[in-house]
């Protein structure tokens, strides 16, 4: 047995998949590897996540010690995210799992992006 967030686990893969794991996490910390984003760059670039469901996921990962939030004492307040050292060490695993999506199911990028 593991624990981890004061919650018990059978395995460790568990617990990455409670750290990274739902629908939006894994492209938040895709986008973030590229550098420093804030609230509404987030919002734009993930497609479909709203407001709150984002926030909660920045709030899950911060507390998880995957990525860091500033902000910054100004009006109207800045904030910025950015992934962690334990954040950054994801990235591999995330670079593996698009090769294997283009590879497995065969991805082409559509006309427009090219």
């Amino acid at each position: 047995m593991y624990t981890w967030n004061d919650k018990p686990y059978r395995c460790p893969v568990e617990i990455a998949f409670a750290a990274v794991g739902g629908k939006w996490k894994c492209l938040i910390l895709w986008h973030l590897h590229l550098g420093k984003m804030r609230f509404k760059e987030l919002e734009r670039i993930v497609p479909g996540v709203s407001q709150k469901m984002l926030t909660q996921q920045l709030k899950e990962m911060e507390r998880d010690g995957l990525i860091v939030k500033t902000v910054f004492p100004e009006i109207p307040p800045k904030v910025e995210y950015e992934l962690t050292e334990r954040g950054h060490s994801i990235f591999p695993i995330l670079e593996q799992m698009h090769e294997w999506a283009i590879a497995q199911f065969d991805l082409k990028k559509s006309a427009e992006e090219e």
